[in-house]
């Protein structure tokens, strides 16, 4: 499965009400740091299929989620499970360290 945008509408559904982790990628076209982890999220996104879900949020498209989640740095990777954040880090990241983070 590919990452999925989540935007304001299907935010409860993909991520509130997921049976699985979420890692969320908050990301905007003009950064440059997100464009170089967006490629990393989307390996994550093929090597979890089944195990987590993969959605990146526009930051300038939904900024209301952005703000829900004290937003200050892009990218931010936030990982949630039944609903609650588990883990947060600002910054590009390795592979290894988002798979690590879905842990």
């Amino acid at each position: 499965m590919s990452v999925l945008k989540i935007t304001q509408d299907n935010f409860e559904k993909e991520v509130l009400k997921a049976d699985k982790p979420v890692l969320l990628d908050f990301w905007a076209p003009w950064c440059g740091p997100c464009r170089m982890v967006g490629p990393v999220v989307e390996d994550v996104a093929s090597e979890t299929v089944g195990s987590a879900i993969v959605g990146k949020i526009n930051v300038d498209e939904e900024p209301g989620l952005a703000q829900s989640f004290r937003v200050m740095s892009i990218p931010t990777l936030v990982v949630m499970k039944d609903g609650k954040v588990v883990n947060s880090q600002v910054g590009a990241k390795s592979k290894q360290a988002i798979l690590d983070m879905l842990k």
